[in-house]
């Protein structure tokens, strides 16, 4: 079923209800869909999915991933970390990930934001070019 836009518009609503000091609050997003479940608006169910994707989309905003083909070192991983930080805002979290496929270099996912910096996909690069 699609979703009408009255009903978009309170997931909007809902969403933006959601936070305290510009951060996304917990108690608050528990809060707020409790309410709604207690509520049962017209289209209740679609209201709750919208919001669930508009707090998973800002939650991924503000978490980034960073793989590299081998562990970092503690002073890279705060270089990296502050790097990010300065650019998305202090809230970022990070997760650090080790992927040896990537044979170098580092790849940086921050929300749909990528930064591939690695040996595999300058790699790739050069193979798609020769292909052509």
């Amino acid at each position: 079923m699609k979703l009408n836009k009255e009903a978009r518009k309170l997931s909007k609503q809902l969403f933006r209800e959601s936070f305290t000091n510009g951060a996304l609050d917990a108690a608050k997003v528990g809060t707020v869909t409790d309410t709604v479940i207690r509520a049962k608006p017209r289209q209740y169910i679609g209201v709750l999915k919208e919001f669930a994707r508009l707090i998973r989309l800002e939650t991924a905003r503000r978490h980034a991933i960073i793989e590299s083909a081998s562990e970092l070192e503690a002073a890279e991983k705060t270089a990296t970390t502050n790097t990010i930080r300065a650019k998305y805002g202090a809230d970022v979290t990070t997760e650090f990930k080790t992927n040896p496929a990537l044979i170098g270099g580092l790849r940086i996912q921050v929300g749909s934001d990528v930064v591939d910096a690695s040996v595999r996909s300058r790699l790739d690069r050069l193979a798609n070019d020769l292909a052509a």
